[in-house]
C-alpha cells in the first residue's frame, strides 16, 4: 500500500536549486574519464569506478544491508544493528520499539552494497513522528558508487547527534519512516521502525 501524499512530500530528497543529474555514464566510462590524472583514478578506485567493473545485471542497483544505531554509550560488545534482509525482524521493530538512551551521542551507520553500474546521489532520509505529527526529519548523502572492486559492502557513517532527554522526550512512541533514494528517485529500501527515550539503551 502506498504512503499518503503528505507522507511521500516528507520523504522526498531536497533538491539543490540549478543542479541537474548529468547524463547517465557506464563504469568504464566514468574509469576513463581523466584517466591521466592519478590522484582522481586512485579516489575512483576507492568508489569502485574501475574498468571492468560490472555494469549490468538483473536486480536492484543497490542492496541496504544494515542500519546501525552506533554509540559509544553502548553495552560492550553491544551493537544495535537492523537487518533489512530480515523482513520478520523489520516488522518486529514497527511493533516494538527499540529504546535510545536520553542525552547521548550517537550516530546512524549503513551497510550497502552496489550490485551492477553506478549510483549517483543516494541519499538516507529518516522522518520521526510522535502522535503522527513530524518532529525531525534528517537527510544525509551516501554518495556516487560503483561496484565494489572486491564485491564487498561499503559503510557510510552519518555524522553524530545527540539524543533528547528530560521527561517529555521520555513520554510516547516516535515513529520512523526510513528511506533510500538517488537522484532518479529511484528507492532502494523503504521501512518503518520505532523507538522510545530511556534512560538506558534497550532492544
Amino acid at each position: 500500500m502506498s504512503a499518503p501524499q503528505h507522507e511521500e512530500d516528507d520523504l522526498a530528497p531536497t533538491n539543490t536549486p540549478g543542479y541537474k543529474p548529468g547524463a547517465a555514464k557506464s563504469v568504464d566510462e566514468y574509469a576513463k574519464l581523466d584517466a591521466e590524472d592519478e590522484s582522481l583514478a586512485r579516489w575512483k578506485a576507492s568508489l569502485g569506478i574501475v574498468p571492468g567493473a560490472a555494469t549490468s545485471g538483473n536486480g536492484p542497483k543497490v542492496t541496504i544491508l544494515s542500519l546501525e544505531l552506533a554509540s559509544p554509550t553502548l553495552p560492550a560488545g553491544k551493537h544495535l544493528v537492523m537487518n533489512l534482509q530480515d523482513h520478520a525482524q523489520i516488522a518486529g521493530l514497527k511493533k516494538n520499539p527499540i529504546t535510545i538512551k536520553e542525552g547521548v551521542e550517537f550516530n546512524v551507520r549503513i551497510n550497502f552494497k552496489v550490485n551492477h553500474g553506478i549510483i549517483s546521489g543516494v541519499r538516507y532520509i529518516q522522518v520521526v513522528k510522535r502522535s503522527g505529527i513530524k518532529v525531525d526529519k534528517m537527510e544525509q548523502m551516501l554518495g556516487s558508487y560503483g561496484p565494489h572492486p572486491k564485491g564487498e559492502a561499503y559503510v557510510k557513517n552519518f555524522d553524530p547527534e545527540e539524543s533528547p532527554s528530560g521527561m517529555l522526550a521520555r513520554s510516547g512512541t516516535y515513529q520512523v519512516r526510513s528511506r533510500v533514494v538517488d537522484d532518479d528517485g529511484e528507492v532502494f529500501a523503504d521501512w518503518e521502525w520505532s523507538f522510545k527515550i530511556g534512560k538506558e539503551w534497550q532492544w
